[in-house]
């Protein structure tokens, strides 16, 4: 995702460059997160951030592009996380675990993120009307998942069953799990993550 003020060719952003932009980025999903999607105008970020709505436009072609930017921000934010703590596991039922336990611990810490992603979600469209980010968008989370429970099959961990349909079971979970928490915060997330954990793991067992 690149802004029309970022031409392919162009040098690389310098590091101050990439921290005004995250600035920015952090701004949009403080105000989505307390205001909404409709009400988090490019003036509203930029007098949260502390910069001129000029400010932004530098840097973001306009309130679509900083909107994909929020989620490839809080996206890769998570998935650097998880990697981590699956660094070093061997088996699929340890990668499918730690996935699910993961993530959670990275998103308590994120509670913002959450609220402003499903606002992006259920309110960013494309030109034709249809959502910016449907179902297909997580098309990539599946393949990972999907890889993870072939190996556990592969590996006589887990029983057979089509990979795909649990791949999204797994991704949905999750994703209920989240919202569920976002509208009670009081939710216990952690014990919700491992409970699902548990869950998945009993369902795939051979």
């Amino acid at each position: 995702m690149r802004s029309e003020n970022e031409p392919f060719g162009q040098k690389p952003r310098s590091f101050i460059e990439e921290a005004r932009r995250a600035q920015i980025v952090g701004s949009a999903v403080a105000v989505i997160a307390e205001a909404g999607f409709a009400k988090a105008s490019l003036a509203r970020i930029a007098e949260h951030a502390g910069v001129s709505k000029g400010v932004i436009s530098y840097h973001f072609a306009g309130k679509d592009e900083l909107m994909e930017e929020v989620v490839r921000h809080s996206y890769e934010g998570a998935a650097e996380h998880v990697a981590a703590r699956m660094e070093g596991l061997s088996t699929a039922t340890e990668l499918v675990r730690t996935h699910i336990l993961a993530v959670a611990e990275h998103m308590r810490g994120h509670r913002d993120q959450i609220k402003a992603l499903g606002e992006i979600f259920n309110n960013l469209r494309t030109a034709d009307g249809s959502p910016r980010f449907g179902i297909n968008g997580n098309e990539e989370l599946y393949r990972m998942l999907e890889h993870l429970y072939r190996l556990g099959q592969a590996a006589g961990e887990f029983r057979p069953f089509d990979t795909r349909v649990m791949a999204v079971t797994h991704q949905a979970a999750v994703d209920t799990m989240f919202a569920y928490w976002v509208a009670n915060p009081d939710h216990d997330l952690a014990a919700h993550a491992r409970e699902l954990a548990d869950l998945i793991e009993r369902a795939c067992r051979a």
